[in-house]
């Protein structure tokens, strides 16, 4: 299924899939570079270059950023898109070479599917090679092995998956690309309504551990510069807040990336209150479309 939301003009998403292992990776790809910035907020994270995303460190143009299964085995899939960068000869000039900025994150499935089937390298780069700026949704990519409401024992299990949803602030264009695997239920904020309901953890017990984390990436075409865009990657995670419940919990590694391309001049704060929109319905869109 694809995804029919609008991403901003330079900035396309390519997925890898393994159906039978039942992981996968989604790359984000902004080959000519764009202001990037961070936000974790669970305590499980697995991540790659979030440290160089912070305000006062020296780069602050990303070229990519990867999503991607495996838990912390599915890192090393960023080199693959590396090397499709450094092949078109993008990245961070220094002197005569050139290296591609290319954070990333990871969500927990290795008990889904094979817990041997991880990407890797050559499955980054063919994320890379399939971008498009018509990404399908639900369990593909990074979602494929995702799950959601699994607290309570896993009786509510459902399966989670990427998402994709955009709207406009003002002249901006906002879009979020979301991986939803959260331990807590998916809840739809505009409609009230549970997507995947979780209601049989009494709050007495211990959610599910270590198989969980909403991961993403909010991308404007709004002009912002590095504290601005860390500011609305935390603003974003209101999104999660709002759709996953019970969210940043102790077993999930929540991260949100943002990434801004600077065609358009639009207010800060609009583009930050529309994040959090987009990436609330873009989780929904994940569950919903992994159903189908």
């Amino acid at each position: 299924m694809t995804s029919g939301a609008e991403l901003p003009e330079g900035v396309t998403v390519g997925h890898w899939t393994d159906a039978k292992g039942r992981t996968g990776c989604t790359v984000v790809l902004a080959p000519d570079g764009v202001v990037g910035g961070v936000d974790v907020r669970g305590a499980a994270p697995g991540t790659r270059e979030t440290d160089l995303l912070r305000p006062g460190m020296l780069v602050d143009r990303v070229h990519a950023v990867l999503l991607t299964g495996g838990s912390a085995f599915g890192l090393d899939a960023a080199g693959g898109v590396m090397r499709f960068l450094e092949e078109r000869s993008k990245g961070f000039a220094i002197g005569p070479v050139r290296v591609p900025i290319v954070p990333a994150a990871v969500i927990f499935d290795l008990l889904v599917g094979d817990p041997t089937a991880r990407p890797g390298p050559d499955q980054g780069y063919a994320a890379c090679v399939a971008a498009t700026r018509d990404p399908a949704q639900g369990a593909v990519g990074a979602g494929t092995g995702a799950t959601v409401a699994k607290g309570g024992g896993g009786g509510e299990t459902r399966a989670g998956g990427v998402g994709v949803a955009s709207a406009r602030a003002g002249p901006a264009l906002v879009a979020a690309v979301m991986v939803a695997n959260g331990a807590g239920g998916v809840w739809d904020d505009e409609t009230h309504e549970w997507i995947a309901p979780l209601l049989g953890w009494d709050r007495a017990s211990n959610l599910f551990p270590a198989a969980n984390t909403t991961i993403g990436v909010v991308v404007t075409d709004a002009t912002l510069n590095k504290n601005e865009a860390n500011r609305v990657a935390t603003v974003a995670h209101d999104g999660i807040a709002r759709a996953v419940r019970p969210a940043h919990t102790m077993y999930d590694g929540d991260t949100i990336f943002c990434l801004a391309t600077g065609r358009v001049d639009a207010p800060r704060d609009g583009v930050e209150a529309v994040a959090a929109l987009v990436v609330a319905r873009a989780i929904g869109a994940g569950v919903r479309a992994a159903e189908r």
